[in-house]
C-alpha cells in the first residue's frame, strides 16, 4: 500500500513538471514572439523614419550605408582616432580611396531623433569652415555618419594644457586663423543657409583641423533649426557643455535663447585659446576658485589695458592677438543682448585693433560661484 502510494506521489510528481516545462515553453514562446514583433515594429518604423527623411531632403541628401559597409571600410573598426560620449570615432576608406572620419554614435535615444537631427543638420550645409558629412548608416540600434577626414583632428589637443607641446606649436598668426574661421563658420550656420542653425556645442572638441590648420566646425548633435528670422527660440532641454554654456540657456532670467548663446560659447574658446598658447593655466590653476576671463580683466585692471603675451613675433602678430582677446571679452558678456553677433566679430577681428575697447567685466564671476554650478531654474 505504502509502495503504490509513494508511485503515485511520483506520479503527481512528474506530471507536475511535465506540466510546469509545458507552460513555460508556451509563455516562452510568446514572448519570444512579442520581442519579435516589438523588434520589427521599432526596424519598420526606423526604416519608414529614414526613408521619409531622404525623401525630405531630395537630391541633397546624404549616401545611405549599410552596416557591412561601414566594417568593411573601417576594416571593423582597426584604427580608432578618439571616443566621447556619443560613442567612437575611426579612421576609414572609402572605394575611392578617400580617408574618412566614421563616427559610431551609442543609441541613448531609441527613437534615434538627435541622430537624424545631426544628419538633417549637415546635410544642409556646404561651406569651407564646415565638415563635410559624405553619409550615414541607420540600421536599427547600428548608427554611424561619415565624415571627411581631418588629419590635424581636435582644436582640443591644441589646447588641452598649456604645458603641452601640442598647445605651443601653433604660431599666434595660425591661431588668429583659426578663430577667423570658425566665426566664419559660424557665421554661415546664423545667416548663410536657407534655415538658420544654431551649434549648442561650439567647443574645441567640436573644431576639426585640415592639413592646412583650416578649422570646421562639426557635431550637429545638439543643433537646433530655426525657421525664417526667428531670433529667440523655446528650447526645453539644456544643451552644449559644461564651460561654454551661456548663462541664459541655464536661467531665462539672463535673457531669451538665441544664436547669442552659440556667440557665448565662441567667445569661452578664443579666450581657452590664447590661455593655452600663451601658459597662462599654470598660473590660473594656482586658485582652484579663478577662472581664465577673471584672470585676464585682473591683468587689465593692473596694467592699464595691457596685458603681455608670450612669443609674440611683430606688431601684426600683437594686434591680431589683442583682437582676439578683446573680442573674446565681448562674447562672453553675461547677458545676449551685449555680445556682438557673429557678424560683428567678424568685422571686429577683421578691423583695427585701435577701435575696438575693452567690455566691462561679466556680471559672473566664478571666484563667487563657478559658471558650471549655477541653478537652472
Amino acid at each position: 500500500m505504502k509502495f503504490n502510494l509513494i508511485l503515485l506521489a511520483a506520479g503527481a510528481l512528474a506530471a507536475g513538471v511535465l506540466i510546469s516545462a509545458v507552460l513555460l515553453f508556451f509563455f516562452w514562446s510568446k514572448c519570444s514572439s512579442c520581442r519579435y514583433l516589438i523588434s520589427s515594429k521599432s526596424v519598420r518604423k526606423d526604416r519608414e523614419k529614414v526613408e521619409a527623411f531622404l525623401k525630405l531632403q531630395g537630391n541633397n541628401a546624404p549616401k545611405r550605408f549599410r552596416y557591412r559597409d561601414i566594417k568593411k571600410m573601417t576594416q571593423s573598426f582597426k584604427s580608432k582616432l578618439g571616443q566621447g560620449g556619443y560613442g567612437g570615432v575611426y579612421k576609414g576608406k572609402l572605394p575611392d580611396e578617400r580617408a574618412v572620419a566614421v563616427k559610431i554614435l551609442n543609441t541613448s535615444k531609441s527613437d534615434g531623433e538627435e541622430f537624424l537631427n545631426e544628419v538633417a543638420s549637415i546635410s544642409r550645409t556646404s561651406h569651407v569652415n564646415i565638415v563635410s558629412l559624405l553619409g550615414f548608416c541607420f540600421e536599427g540600434p547600428k548608427r554611424a555618419l561619415v565624415y571627411e577626414f581631418m588629419p590635424n583632428g581636435s582644436l582640443e589637443k591644441f589646447q588641452s594644457d598649456g604645458k603641452s607641446s601640442a598647445a605651443q606649436q601653433l604660431r599666434w598668426q595660425t591661431l588668429n586663423e583659426i578663430a577667423l574661421g570658425i566665426a566664419r563658420g559660424l557665421e554661415y550656420l546664423h545667416r548663410g543657409c536657407s534655415t538658420r542653425i544654431l551649434h549648442f556645442d561650439i567647443k574645441p572638441h567640436n573644431i576639426l583641423l585640415d592639413e592646412k590648420f583650416c578649422p570646421k566646425i562639426s557635431d550637429f548633435g545638439l543643433a537646433k533649426l530655426c525657421l525664417g528670422e526667428e531670433s529667440i527660440i523655446s528650447m526645453q532641454d539644456m544643451r552644449g557643455t559644461p564651460g561654454y554654456i551661456a548663462p541664459e540657456i541655464f536661467s531665462r532670467n539672463f535673457g531669451g535663447v538665441s544664436h547669442k548663446s552659440d556667440v557665448y560659447s565662441y567667445g569661452m574658446m578664443i579666450l581657452e585659446m590664447i590661455g593655452a598658447k600663451n601658459n597662462i593655466n599654470e598660473e590660473v590653476d594656482n586658485c582652484s576658485s579663478k577662472y581664465f576671463p577673471d584672470w585676464i580683466y585682473d591683468r587689465l585692471e593692473l596694467n592699464a589695458d595691457q596685458i603681455k603675451l608670450a612669443d609674440i613675433s611683430d606688431e601684426v602678430e600683437e594686434e591680431s592677438t589683442r583682437k582676439m582677446l578683446i573680442v573674446g571679452l565681448w562674447c562672453i558678456q553675461t547677458h545676449p543682448s551685449d555680445r556682438p553677433s557673429i557678424k560683428r566679430v567678424l568685422e571686429m577681428l577683421e578691423g583695427n585693433v585701435k577701435s575696438l575697447r575693452i567690455p566691462t567685466r561679466p556680471l559672473l564671476k566664478s571666484t563667487e560661484e563657478p559658471l558650471e554650478t549655477f541653478s537652472t531654474t
